[in-house]
C-alpha cells in the first residue's frame, strides 16, 4: 500500500530570513540541452555559462529540468552510457561532484537554483529522483519525485520518494513538482496550504503529448491554486543516451487567469525546443492580491468541491 507522502517545511534561517520580502525578483527557467560530454571539465564549463548567463541578466532564482544531469553518462564509455542500468551505478561516481558544482555556482552568484533532478542511490540498492535546491549560502536541500511514470516502474526501477516539502526563501515559501508529480493536483494543494505561492516543475517529456500534459498540469494548479508554476524542460535529441534520446519542450512561467494577470495564464514562454533561457519578473505579493481581490475566488472555495461526498445515479 502507498503512504500518502508527509509535509514538511525547510528550516528558516532566521539571520537570512527575518521575514519575506516580497518584492519583485527575476527568475530564469531553462529549456535545457542534452550533450554529450566528454569529460568532466566540459560541463563544469557548461553549467558555469548556463548560471553565469542567468546571474548577468538579473535572475536570482533558477530552474533547470528534470534528469538534465542524465547527461553525465557521457563521462563513461559506451557500454555504460548505452545501459539503463548502469549508467545509473556509474552516475553515483560523479553526484558528490554535481551536488559541489551546483553548490559553488549559488554561492559565487548569490543566487537560488533549483538544479533539475539526479538519480541518487538509497542504502538499499534502488534509486529516487531528486530536485536539490541550492541556497546562496551554501546550504541545500531536494524534493523527490513521488509520482513515477511508466517508464520509470517498468524499465529503470526508478522509486518514489514519500515526503513532500515546501522551501523558504527570501521572497516567500516555494514548492516543487517534478513533472509527472504536475498532474496530480493534491501534491501542489498541499504545498500551497502550507504557504507556497510559486511551484517549480522540472520536467523532462520525449513526445509533444508528454510535453503538453505537464504543461496542462502545471497551468492547472496555477488556475486552480491561484499561484505561480514554472516549468523548465529538457530539449532537443541526444541518440547516444538510452534514458534522454528525445527531448521536446518549452519553457515556461504560469499564472492565475483573473485581473492583474494575463488572460490566458501564460506570462511568459520559450520557443519550443529551443536551447535557452526563459526569464520573468515576479512579485508574490501579487497572489495575496488576486485571491482577496478576483473575479473569482479559486483557492479560497477549493473546500466547496467536496460538500457532497456521493454520487447519486439517475436513470
Amino acid at each position: 500500500m502507498n503512504c500518502i507522502p508527509t509535509l514538511s517545511v525547510g528550516t528558516i534561517n532566521p539571520v537570512i530570513f527575518p521575514a519575506y520580502m516580497h518584492t519583485p525578483f527575476r527568475l530564469a527557467t531553462a529549456q535545457y540541452d542534452i550533450s554529450f560530454l566528454g569529460d568532466w571539465a566540459n560541463y563544469e564549463n557548461k553549467i558555469s555559462r548556463w548560471v553565469g548567463a542567468a546571474a548577468d541578466n538579473g535572475a536570482k532564482l533558477l530552474l533547470f529540468p528534470e534528469y538534465f544531469s542524465m547527461e553525465l553518462a557521457s563521462l563513461f564509455l559506451q557500454e555504460i552510457y548505452g545501459s539503463l542500468d548502469r549508467q545509473l551505478d556509474a552516475m553515483q561516481s560523479v553526484f558528490a561532484d554535481f551536488h559541489r558544482l551546483f553548490q559553488t555556482q549559488a554561492q559565487q552568484h548569490q543566487v537560488h537554483i533549483v538544479a533539475g533532478s539526479y538519480p541518487v542511490r538509497q542504502n538499499d540498492g534502488s534509486y529516487r529522483n531528486r530536485a536539490y535546491l541550492f541556497y546562496p549560502d551554501g546550504r541545500s536541500d531536494f524534493q523527490e519525485k513521488l509520482q513515477m511514470t511508466r517508464f520509470e516502474n517498468e524499465q529503470w526501477s526508478i522509486k518514489a520518494g514519500d515526503s513532500l516539502k515546501v522551501f523558504d526563501t527570501a521572497w516567500g515559501r516555494i514548492g516543487i513538482n517534478v513533472c509527472y508529480d504536475s498532474e496530480f493536483p493534491m501534491l501542489a494543494r498541499r504545498q500551497v496550504e502550507a504557504g507556497a505561492d510559486l511551484i517549480l516543475v522540472p520536467s523532462c517529456t520525449d513526445t509533444l503529448a508528454g510535453y503538453w500534459r505537464v504543461r496542462i498540469g502545471c497551468q492547472a494548479r496555477a488556475l486552480e491554486n491561484q499561484c505561480y508554476v514554472v516549468q523548465s524542460p529538457t530539449v532537443g535529441n541526444a541518440p547516444w543516451s538510452e534514458a534522454v534520446d528525445v527531448n521536446i519542450g518549452a519553457a515556461a512561467v504560469y499564472t492565475p487567469v483573473d485581473r492583474g494577470f494575463p488572460d490566458d495564464g501564460v506570462l511568459v514562454i520559450g520557443e519550443l525546443n529551443q536551447s535557452q533561457w526563459v526569464y520573468a519578473d515576479i512579485d508574490l505579493a501579487n497572489i495575496a492580491t488576486v485571491r482577496r481581490e478576483g473575479q473569482v475566488f479559486n483557492y479560497r472555495d477549493w473546500p466547496g468541491q467536496f460538500r457532497c461526498d456521493s454520487v447519486t445515479t439517475v436513470l
